[in-house]
């Protein structure tokens, strides 16, 4: 197969490469760079260990930093155990760092190289489908604290994403289900075509390709218009409230994408209590969700989650701010919601409901 590329505007372009064994073509992203820094997590040593050699056989001196797995990964400590080990790498603007894995990973790889020197390329190599078609896009870069999720970090767009299509053969279902959430947020935003695919197939396995680049497409084009996340791109983050309110009061236990999908059912049904989305396209949000394998519901303490929606960093001062839709393919901002509003949909995904 192919690989395909997507280019993502802006001000500081790249592409993203989509397809078996584009992680090969590292040594030639990073051509002519003296030193890099590979981040990946113990359970991809493999992995980072083919990407020091491609690099050494480039003429790159590397060397990979080992960061914990998972969310655990994405804390103060943990980054300045980083920068203690780039500092005695000696790398120094011209250098570069590479994330390979999930999420986690990316996002803390992008934030080392963001602040070192306050600011080196990085190129990302995600080995999971949420990190494929999210995290390792658009250049959000960030760590977790007590206070919430991504709340310290920075954009900074990477110099190329490397998405190598063969790691997805080892990856868990659960993972690649996870991943399928981010997917279908696409779909319901922008690209009716994926809600198509998924319906056709909801394991996703028979159209990964075209699910992916359609899902980076996606995100390319809203972050091409909008890096900062002050207009477009905040629509990306549909179902992500109350997605982000469940990982942080789980502590992170429920993965990314199953706290996103509950987050899907509970935005389309606000939107539904708002009286702008039809309750035959909320329904499907309900049975689309449900047909991926991912969670419906949550059972939680709902004055709990709504403390932490509010330090949500999508937040304005004490308003609550959600991505609603206006239709699929239609989404908008949905500021301060009546109470009533949101205590109807939270009643639509509460596990505790009769």
């Amino acid at each position: 197969m192919t690989a395909q590329r997507i280019t993502v505007g802006g001000d500081r372009p790249y592409d993203v490469l989509i397809g078996p064994g584009v992680q090969a073509q590292l040594g030639l992203v990073l051509d002519g760079t003296a030193r890099a820094a590979v981040v990946h997590s113990r359970a991809l040593a493999a992995a980072a260990g083919a990407a020091v050699e491609t690099l050494q056989q480039a003429g790159i001196a590397a060397e990979a930093v080992v960061v914990p797995d998972g969310e655990a990964a994405k804390t103060a400590e943990v980054a300045a155990g980083a920068w203690e080990e780039f500092g005695r790498l000696g790398l120094t603007r011209s250098d570069a760092v590479v994330g390979i894995g999930g999420g986690a990973v990316t996002d803390l790889a992008g934030f080392l190289a963001a602040t070192w020197t306050r600011g080196i390329r990085v190129v990302q190599v995600p080995t999971s489908l949420l990190a494929m078609v999210d995290a390792a896009v658009g250049g959000k870069t960030g760590i977790n604290t007590a206070a919430g999720k991504n709340l310290v970090g920075a954009f900074h767009p990477p110099a190329a994403v490397l998405a190598d299509s063969d790691a997805l053969a080892d990856l868990p279902e659960a993972e690649f289900r996870s991943g399928l959430a981010e997917v279908v947020k696409c779909g319901f935003i922008a690209d009716g075509r994926i809600l198509e695919l998924l319906a056709a197939d909801p394991t996703g396995r028979a159209d990964t390709a075209e699910l992916i680049a359609r899902a980076v497409q996606v995100k390319a084009d809203a972050v091409a218009d909008d890096l900062y996340d002050t207009g477009r791109r905040e629509f990306l983050n549909y179902g992500h409230t109350l997605g982000h309110a469940i990982e942080r009061v789980e502590d992170f236990g429920w993965r990314h994408g199953e706290a996103v999908a509950v987050g899907l059912v509970f935005a389309a049904e606000l939107a539904c209590q708002a009286g702008r989305l039809s309750r035959a396209d909320a329904d499907r949000h309900r049975e689309l969700v449900a047909a991926l394998g991912l969670p419906t519901t949550y059972r939680g303490d709902w004055a709990q989650l709504q403390s932490v929606m509010r330090v949500d960093k999508k937040a304005r001062g004490a308003s609550l701010r959600f991505v609603v839709l206006d239709g699929l393919g239609a989404p908008a901002i949905l500021t301060d919601p009546d109470q009533a509003w949101l205590d109807a949909a939270w009643a639509a995904v509460n596990g505790d409901r009769a």
